[in-house]
């Protein structure tokens, strides 16, 4: 159940840090709205997983995890451009998120 909010968090992250990006300098109500009630929610449940999950590795698990959806969400909406390199690193991000769940 911890990694399921740590992965859900992570989530969360990459909708504030989407929203983060629309919301003009905090300027837009609803974007600024998203950020705020996402950020909250991200946070919290980071650090409920960081009850059971060690410091270090939750919040890099639950970094990545927002890195790589903002990016993949960026792409996938035409706000940035896919190369292979950006590809290939992505899956690198992956890898290692997986390779700490894994080491655990």
């Amino acid at each position: 159940m911890d990694w399921f909010v740590l992965v859900a968090s992570g989530l969360f992250e990459s909708v504030w840090a989407t929203a983060l990006g629309r919301s003009n300098g905090l300027r837009r109500l609803v974007p600024s709205l998203i950020f705020l009630i996402a950020s909250i929610i991200s946070l919290a449940g980071l650090a409920w997983a960081m009850t059971t999950i060690p410091t270090g590795t939750a919040y890099a698990v639950w970094t990545a995890i927002g890195a790589v959806t903002t990016t993949v969400w960026a792409i996938g909406t035409g706000a940035e451009r896919a190369t292979i390199l950006k590809v290939v690193c992505l899956l690198g991000i992956i890898a290692c998120i997986v390779g700490l769940k894994v080491t655990g």
